[in-house]
């Protein structure tokens, strides 16, 4: 008897799962997507108006505004592949951009080192006549 009755709550608890899986998208989705439109955010401050990351922040808004149109439609596994890849679009955006940024603060190393051993090669005339 008590098998029964365990199993029949078990029913209705299942049944009740499915049927309130149908009528919309989890929060756990809903979290996600809430999740990506930050890590878009945080991406565009990071890329700003450069050019280095700037098609994959597009790319970036382009999946975010997917996983919305999903959650829109009850679709929640569109909804997270959208979601998932607006993160990682995002990363990569910031990525690139940093990088830039890098390459430039090396090369301008690089310029200041180069000059530095030019006047270095010619001798300072104010350094040697002080001695």
């Amino acid at each position: 008897m008590k098998t029964h009755r365990f199993r029949g709550a078990l029913s209705a608890l299942v049944a009740a799962a499915l049927l309130s899986g149908c009528g919309g998208v989890s929060e756990m989705t809903k979290d996600r997507v809430a999740r990506s439109e930050s890590a878009v955010r945080q991406a565009q401050e990071t890329v700003g108006r450069s050019e280095q990351g700037a098609v994959e922040l597009q790319k970036a808004r382009d999946h975010l505004q997917q996983a919305r149109e999903a959650v829109d439609k009850n679709d929640e596994e569109l909804a997270l592949r959208h979601a998932h890849q607006a993160e990682l679009t995002s990363e990569l955006a910031v990525a690139r951009a940093q990088s830039a940024s890098a390459r430039r603060a090396v090369e301008e190393l690089q310029a200041s080192i180069r000059t530095l051993r030019q006047e270095m090669e010619r001798g300072d005339p104010v350094t040697a006549t002080d001695q």
